[in-house]
């Protein structure tokens, strides 16, 4: 009940402010995150609690499919303020296996609204249609187009003009591809990164 989630939110906090009192206060005060997360919406990936990251130390972005497109305001909201004010000196793209958006991407099973967001991924698998029909697995099929997923976003962020103005100036922003496998709960480094085009 939303009731019960309430009452888990006071126990927390007043955990927290018994362990430091000082900490809401702190944390209140100001954010300077390292690390930008474009990652899925999928309520099995909670970025923080993987990355063992505490609030305050991850700029957090999601939606489904973890993608990054110029036509949507939020994505290039987020990408923005994580480059330009916050001067973020990371950004993650994880994508994750089981993704619901990924296998509708798959199986052409969009509708409304989730069949324009998806619409990249579907182009994606149009064009490695050969590679994923010699995966025989599902699963399988569903997480390489997954990494593949992720490795679009990520040179879509190499040529981005947020990314390369930052870079212009000397940022040391540094983009990276992740997945990572809920079966697990391991990640896996997509050995895509960069920290310049």
């Amino acid at each position: 009940m939303l009731s019960d989630l309430i009452k888990f939110n006071k126990r927390w906090s007043e955990s927290i402010a018994r362990q430091d009192p000082t900490y809401f206060e702190t944390l209140s005060e100001s954010q300077a995150p390292e690390y930008l997360w474009i990652g899925c919406s999928d309520s099995r990936v909670p970025a923080e609690s993987i990355l063992g990251l505490k609030p305050g130390e991850l700029f957090v972005h999601r939606n489904v499919a973890n993608q990054i497109q110029v036509d949507d305001n939020n994505s290039m909201s987020v990408l923005q303020f994580a480059v330009t004010a916050l001067k973020v000196k990371h950004i993650i793209v994880c994508g994750h296996s089981g993704c619901g958006g990924i296998n509708a991407s798959l199986n052409r099973a969009g509708t409304d609204y989730l069949e324009g967001w998806l619409k990249p991924i579907v182009q994606i698998a149009d064009e490695n249609q050969a590679v994923l029909d010699a995966i025989e697995d599902e699963s399988e099929r569903v997480f390489e187009l997954a990494r593949m997923n992720v490795r679009y976003q990520i040179e879509l962020l190499k040529h981005h003009p947020i990314v390369n103005e930052a870079w212009a100036a000397g940022s040391e922003l540094n983009l990276h591809g992740w997945m990572f496998d809920i079966c697990t709960g391991q990640l896996e480094d997509l050995k895509v990164s960069c920290s310049e085009n």
